[in-house]
């Protein structure tokens, strides 16, 4: 595995990649042959910090490497939109990416999805408080400072988002929303006081350290987000060649598998769900009502 840093910040706003295009955009990326033994590239977040603990991205390349027989070049960007943009730019051939960020990406008509990791009924996200806090119920966080991940994270901003908004609390109105940067940062600003709650995934508070730093008595979560319709997308270049297209979801079959779930931290969620290989778009129609509510509108998904 080679690693690189590509500092590419937000080329793309929310709005921009909600709205450019549509999902049955005709592509004009031409399909480019490639070698059988050129890398596979990929653009993601960095994942995991603790130097005693194996990376995920880490994990995952090692067992895609295995699992293809290709040689995988990591490119760490700053944030979701990032990586869509580095595979709209043709920089890098796939990116992993939540449901809210792949459905701002399929709906530009520029990103193909390769594979989807459908959802199951369980809660994505909750608000994370101190456990002396005085804040017991999602209603009392009115008139409060909540911290989110990432305007383009669906556990972190969108699902939470849309779970204030059903306990009738309005962002900007009801309740301060402060992005922290990410799930870490938002974790950072409660530990310090900068913030009421922290809004993020259910998945991290059970993983523990060092993913989440709260240890058992010194937090709580407040509230449960609905489920989501797809959990996360492989998203791919357009000009990826058939035999390029077949390698990457073959290799993404082997390594998702629960024996890998383990090894894979906080990817690991994904070695349970469902794998449907090229999606259609109206996968992603659900979520445009939750969206919505962030003041997003995801057109043209059907």
């Amino acid at each position: 595995m080679r690693r690189y840093t590509l500092p590419v910040a937000g080329l793309f706003g929310i709005a921009a990649l909600a709205l450019a295009g549509c999902s049955g955009a005709a592509s004009n990326a031409a399909t480019t042959e490639t070698a059988p033994d050129a890398p596979i590239t990929i653009a993601t977040l960095p994942l995991g910090e603790d130097p005693t603990a194996e990376n995920p991205i880490d994990v995952f390349a090692e067992l895609f490497e295995e699992a293809t027989g290709r040689q995988v070049e990591v490119t760490d960007v700053p944030d979701y939109l990032s990586v869509v943009e580095a595979i709209r730019a043709d920089h890098v051939d796939i990116g992993i990416m939540s449901g809210f960020p792949s459905a701002l990406a399929v709906n530009t008509g520029e990103v193909d999805a390769l594979v989807a990791f459908e959802g199951d009924d369980k809660p994505v996200s909750t608000c994370v408080v101190l456990d002396d806090s005085p804040i017991h119920t999602l209603e009392d966080l009115k008139g409060k400072t909540v911290a989110f991940a990432d305007q383009a994270s669906s556990s972190g901003y969108f699902m939470p988002v849309s779970m204030l908004h059903d306990a009738g609390l309005e962002q900007g109105v009801d309740y301060k929303a402060i992005f922290a940067g990410g799930h870490e940062g938002g974790y950072a600003a409660l530990q310090q006081g900068q913030v009421d709650a922290a809004c993020t995934a259910i998945m991290l508070t059970e993983l523990g350290a060092p993913m989440f730093p709260f240890a058992d008595g010194e937090w709580r979560g407040v509230g449960e987000s609905a489920s989501m319709p797809v959990q996360g997308t492989v998203l791919g270049r357009q000009s990826l060649d058939a035999d390029t297209r077949a390698v990457i979801t073959e290799g993404i079959a082997a390594v998702f598998s629960p024996e890998n779930a383990e090894r894979l931290g906080a990817m690991g969620s994904f070695a349970s769900l469902t794998q449907t290989v090229a999606p259609d778009a109206s996968l992603y129609a659900p979520f445009a009502e939750i969206a919505s509510i962030a003041g997003v509108e995801l057109e043209d998904l059907e």
